[in-house]
């Protein structure tokens, strides 16, 4: 087991979203409230900034170049030099205020709408898909804090975060279609533990979700049943992803500004201790998947 290690310090605000892009062994990660876009360069150990002064929750590679960013204003194509390109920024009479995002194996981008304000009443989250040609489609609604997404390693299981209501729902997932259907809780994360935040699935089909306000990383069976905690000197521990040569590196992401919320676990102090800002890394042997491209080429 490889010792947990500090290799990129920029203070991250709320560091978020880290992905692996394995065609040039570089991770890639966002500071959404410091709207600062990162490159961590693993054959040199080096990380630079790409981008900032524009907000990136959530993203993917798309296959004919750059990236797909979902931020609070839509769904985006940006080819990492030239002013993005808005997609969409509603559908079906609702904003597509989103937050974190992934591809499935056919090219779409799914991505969740954020609304969750404790203080006043808020619209609830949906679930959105992202067509190759920009057309969006609900998928779902419901959801207080739309958050982390994953599948299994078949493509066949959707898992998608709700950190607000504590619960890792899972979905049957028809790629052909891009259709989930069969909603259920596949972990109920407890009052005393930290919120379920950024998530991914391993080789193995094990879920990995990073615990904001929790300090760590949990790993879940197929059965939602906890298979180990990694402890994590951040307490809002927000994200990881799988990368490295034989994607067993674990690079995991943090957040320096602290976000109380009526959440918190008993005893949590929102005004005390290391909150994070940092980006880690750790190997443990696992192996994990590269995450699939999305494919949104819209007309010139």
């Amino acid at each position: 087991m490889s010792e947990l290690k500090v290799i990129a310090d920029y203070g991250d605000l709320c560091g978020e979203g880290p992905l692996w892009d394995y065609r040039h062994q570089q991770l890639y990660w966002t500071d959404i409230t410091g709207r600062k876009f990162y490159c961590f360069d693993w054959a040199k150990l080096k990380s630079r900034l790409v981008k900032e002064g524009w907000e990136v929750a959530g993203f993917a590679f798309n296959a004919p170049g750059g990236f797909v960013v979902a931020n609070s204003a839509g769904v985006w194509l940006w080819d990492g030099a030239s002013e993005p390109r808005l997609v969409a920024a509603e559908a079906d009479g609702g904003k597509c205020q989103l937050n974190d995002c992934i591809a499935d194996a056919a090219g779409r981008l799914l991505a969740g709408s954020n609304f969750y304000d404790p203080g006043k009443e808020y619209p609830l989250g949906k679930l959105f898909s992202v067509a190759s040609d920009g057309k969006v489609l609900v998928l779902d609604e419901g959801f207080l804090l739309s958050n982390g997404l994953g599948f299994s390693p078949d493509g066949k299981t959707l898992y998608f975060t709700d950190s607000a209501a504590r619960i890792i729902y899972a979905y049957d997932y028809d790629v052909a279609t891009g259709t989930p259907s069969h909603r259920r809780v596949f972990v109920k994360v407890p009052a005393t533990s930290g919120l379920p935040d950024g998530l991914t699935v391993d080789a193995e089909g094990f879920v990995w979700s990073a615990e904001w306000y929790g300090s760590c990383l949990v790993r879940y069976d197929a059965d939602g049943k906890v298979e180990r905690r990694i402890a994590t000197p951040a307490k809002q521990t927000s994200s990881l992803a799988f990368g490295g040569a034989d994607l067993t590196d674990i690079f995991i992401t943090s957040a320096a500004k602290s976000e109380p919320m009526p959440i918190m676990p008993p005893g949590y102090d929102p005004n005390a201790g290391y909150f994070g800002g940092v980006l880690y890394h750790l190997n443990l042997g696992i192996a994990g998947r590269q995450e699939h491209f999305a494919n949104i080429r819209l007309a010139p």
